[in-house]
């Protein structure tokens, strides 16, 4: 079953909320009349249950901060586990709308929990706000009732491949990462852009998403002057180590997730060097961010990574769209459309607006993995040493002919001979 959070439940295990709870704010009619109801989709158990996680720890931040109120109306949150499969993400996606009667849904994390839903959310006319990056659902199969705030599956590898081959000097890549959509897309959007600026592809190594080791892959790897990875979850630890311990030397790039901060407790020495490309990085020094991540450190105790960051944002989104309508969550084709008109400066990822199709317009920052300005009791960090300001899900591409390739998938692009 969901579980239910509301504000009232928080504040009754602190003294801090008893004295919060006795004040009073003042609302508008709408909110006394009933609260925005607010569900989340997220994965706890499984190889990406750290990052789904930190998804809840985001939302929870975000309302917390804002006394659970968003738009001036109270806010009763409910987070479902969806087990990290589509089966179970079908059924409590029913839960939330059917029985908890949600306005909006954040979530779910995975590409595959996405593609089981959409159809179910578009006739329900249901806003969802998701960091699952399958490209089609922002591309040649759009839902217009799906934003997305964080990224595409390709969004942070276009510029990472350009910084890779322009910077780092790279031209022989293997690249390697989990053996469906996500992975397929991220190294399909490397390819491409590496390849048009004069890189070539050696192979592509697709290990299950649940591979206890990886030794055997890691075995894969010669001949190369780079390696490319885009392992989600907690797989970017157990690579890392294997890929350690087999003595490679190769410089490692990575998107969104292979770098997580999150994982910043968790990596040893073996990740010194390793490049990402990202939407959310702990060193972007705005007060938007220095908010964020000081409220998961009083909330949780925890550093914040993407998952966090982003839903957090997320929950930006859902209130400035809200605050456009004056509260009114009735008519959800209104809703989705005023949040896709927002454009919002004081993100913890920076500026934050969307294109046509729902898409994020922002900030992706190329980090690498160090020891050099360390915070937070951290002994390692991600220093940002580029910023690639406003991409868009098309990176440099025409818009008709990138739609008429195509999606990225795990034989697209083809290895050129």
């Amino acid at each position: 079953m969901s579980r239910k959070i509301t504000r009232r439940k928080f504040m009754a295990t602190t003294a801090a909320g008893a004295a919060v709870a006795a004040v009073k704010f003042p609302t508008p009619a709408i909110a006394q009349a009933a609260p925005f109801k607010l569900g989340l989709l997220t994965v706890k158990t499984g190889p990406l249950a750290q990052g789904g996680i930190q998804m809840e720890q985001g939302v929870i931040t975000y309302l917390k901060e804002k006394n659970y109120t968003m738009a001036g109306r109270k806010v009763e949150f409910f987070s479902a586990d969806t087990g990290g499969n589509p089966a179970g993400t079908k059924t409590k996606v029913q839960e939330l709308v059917e029985r908890d009667k949600v306005d909006t849904i954040l979530g779910p994390l995975a590409a595959f929990e996405l593609l089981a839903i959409t159809d179910y959310i578009a006739q329900n006319k249901m806003p969802l706000l998701s960091l699952a990056a399958a490209e089609d659902m922002t591309q040649r199969r759009p839902n217009p009732y799906f934003i997305r705030a964080s990224a595409t599956s390709a969004q942070a590898m276009h510029p990472m491949a350009d910084y890779a081959a322009k910077e780092l000097k790279l031209k022989r890549v293997i690249c390697i990462s989990e053996d469906f959509a996500f992975g397929h897309e991220q190294m399909g959007g490397f390819q491409q852009t590496f390849e048009d600026n004069g890189g070539k592809i050696l192979k592509k190594i697709w290990p299950p998403l649940v591979t206890p080791d990886y030794t055997p892959y890691v075995a894969q790897i010669s001949d190369c002057d780079g390696v490319c990875q885009g392992f989600a979850g907690s797989n970017p630890l157990r690579f890392m180590k294997a890929y350690d311990s087999a003595g490679l030397k190769f410089p490692v790039v990575s998107g969104e997730t292979g770098g997580d901060d999150a994982l910043l407790n968790s990596f040893g020495d073996e990740a010194i060097g390793l490049m990402s490309c990202i939407p959310y990085t702990l060193d972007l020094e705005t007060d938007g961010n220095h908010r964020f991540v000081d409220g998961m450190l009083k909330n949780f105790n925890t550093v914040p990574g993407q998952y966090a960051g982003l839903l957090y944002v997320n929950c930006q989104v859902v209130e400035a769209g809200l605050k456009a309508l004056n509260g009114d969550s009735s008519d959800k084709t209104k809703l989705v459309a005023a949040m896709r008109a927002v454009n919002l400066t004081d993100t913890p990822r920076g500026p934050v607006k969307f294109d046509h199709f729902g898409n994020v317009i922002g900030d992706f920052y190329v980090r690498k993995l160090g020891k050099e300005g360390a915070k937070y009791g951290l002994s390692l960090w991600n220093k940002t040493v580029k910023t690639y300001h406003n991409v868009g899900q098309f990176w440099t591409y025409d818009e008709k002919k990138f739609l008429a390739q195509p999606v990225y998938s795990r034989d697209y692009p083809p290895l050129k001979q």
